[in-house]
């Protein structure tokens, strides 16, 4: 198939588990309506905590009834599932933030653990310490699926343009997925220029689902969903970085193959070991 069809969430995930099922649910069904055979969620997707500790305490591992649920949902709906940053349990003090993709017949494909943890802290915000209860994964993953395949990552590891050029060169990948929950500062000052870099550089479409708005009295995300093409140019987004809904493109290969065949930085580009022998 030449083209095939992709849907992107923005949602506002809160500390009530089954709330933000019935979001994810309600938003599946209007992707299969728009005829998606993927759907990418945010990071956090299925729970953001009001408190400290609160994350970790509804952590599960990912045969436990929360992913399992949305096992069922992607069987029911026939649809691919992009889980962008499950509260994976490692153990009682420790969580992984785990992206999981599910396929349409309910089972788990392939799962990537974040590497790049959000230690962090933002000018004229708050302290953010994703490493205190979080362990960093040390694989990059990718897969393949009906909309082409697929490299996987979260969040943070936007700003480390080395992970998507070993997802492309190394891995070929040809769709980037990057579910987060950006800041509300680093969100205006960098989220879609980010963004748009990775998919030139790469010369890969870049789905990015986006936490948004006010998830309690401490935390508030940026929002702004996109869909951007291998071209860098932004294909899809909502009318409103703060609303619930989801973002719709169609990934077309042709303009995959147009775009490197034009351009052929995979010929160009220099190998590890020609920067290593370079002298300054």
């Amino acid at each position: 198939m030449a083209v095939v069809r992709i849907a992107a969430v923005q949602m506002t995930s809160v500390n009530d588990l089954t709330s933000n099922f019935n979001t994810c649910s309600r938003l599946v069904k209007e992707a299969v309506t728009a005829g998606a055979k993927l759907i990418c969620f945010p990071e956090n997707f299925s729970f953001v905590g009001a408190k400290d500790g609160e994350s970790l305490s509804i952590a599960e591992p990912l045969n436990g009834p929360i992913m399992h649920k949305y096992c069922n949902l992607a069987r029911e709906s026939k649809i691919w599932l992009s889980l962008g940053g499950f509260q994976e349990k490692i153990d009682a003090a420790h969580l992984c933030n785990t992206h999981v993709l599910v396929d349409d017949s309910g089972n788990i494909t392939t799962t990537y653990r974040k590497i790049h943890l959000f230690d962090v802290d933002v000018p004229g915000g708050m302290v953010y310490k994703e490493s205190a209860f979080t362990i960093a994964g040390k694989d990059i993953v990718s897969v393949d699926s009906p909309v082409g395949r697929l490299g996987v990552t979260v969040c943070y590891d936007l700003r480390f343009p080395e992970l998507y050029q070993e997802l492309r060169f190394q891995h070929q990948a040809q769709v980037l997925l990057v579910p987060a929950a950006f800041t509300r500062i680093t969100g205006e000052a960098h989220w879609e220029v980010l963004l748009r870099a990775r998919a030139i550089e790469t010369q890969c479409y870049v789905v990015a689902s986006a936490q948004a708005g006010k998830h309690n009295d401490k935390r508030e995300s940026y929002g702004d969903t996109l869909i951007i093409d291998p071209w860098g140019k932004v294909i899809s987004r909502l009318p409103d970085r703060l609303s619930t809904g989801i973002a719709v493109a169609d990934i077309d290969f042709s303009l995959i193959d147009s775009v490197r065949t034009r351009m052929p930085i995979s010929e160009h580009r220099k190998p590890l070991d020609f920067w290593k022998a370079a002298t300054l």
